[in-house]
């Protein structure tokens, strides 16, 4: 009797101190923390909410670690976990969906990212609205997967172009100049046109 209760405040007391530790940039010893989190709750048969909430704090540990296989392994295992609970159209679902990309992305796992994507954003387009900033930011993510594979074609290159040129207004009018989303689209919009540029197009 009250043992669901001590493991509660043991489980909160955890997720404190590895929240404290990744704050304080000590990601070995928050991922150690968080790692044993996650263990104790699938021990105790915690609500599938509260496992999902912690294992995407240990992807985003694994990724400040640079641990980039394991960050995109747990990124994929909290998709598949939020499309299970909330359903494709919850905006849960669509954070993890473009979480899990941008590991994709980063590992270069470009075709991978690709099918992810044209799945989530129309999603996200119907569900959040043109200019909402996740939706925005899942877009960037899919134009960078089609200007950054070295086998992208002309066409890819030239759609990679067009949908960040139309992401950086989109983001202008909405969010500013100065906004750190509007000037990432800058930025990668310059990237993408001189990859374009580089092929010898004008």
């Amino acid at each position: 009797v009250g043992r669901p209760e001590a493991d509660e405040i043991r489980g909160c007391a955890m997720s404190t101190l590895g929240n404290g530790l990744y704050a304080a940039d000590h990601m070995e010893d928050a991922s150690s923390v968080k790692e044993a989190e996650l263990s104790m709750l699938r021990r105790v048969g915690a609500p599938e909410e509260d496992m999902l909430a912690t294992q995407g704090n240990l992807a985003c540990t694994y990724q400040k670690l640079g641990r980039c296989e394991d960050a995109v392994n747990t990124f994929r295992d909290v998709y598949s976990g939020r499309l299970r609970l909330n359903g494709e159209e919850h905006e849960k679902s669509l954070i993890a969906a473009n979480n899990y990309a941008h590991t994709l992305l980063e590992l270069r796992r470009f075709e991978e990212a690709r099918v992810l994507l044209r799945k989530a954003i129309p999603v996200a387009r119907r569900v959040l609205g043109e200019s909402d900033t996740l939706k925005l930011t899942m877009r960037k993510i899919y134009a960078m997967v089609l200007h950054k594979d070295d086998d992208a074609t002309l066409d890819d290159l030239r759609e990679a172009v067009n949908t960040l040129e139309e992401l950086e207004r989109t983001a202008r009018r909405v969010l500013g100049d100065v906004h750190p989303i509007t000037e990432g689209m800058e930025d990668e919009l310059q990237d993408a046109q001189d990859t374009l540029y580089a092929r010898g197009l004008p």
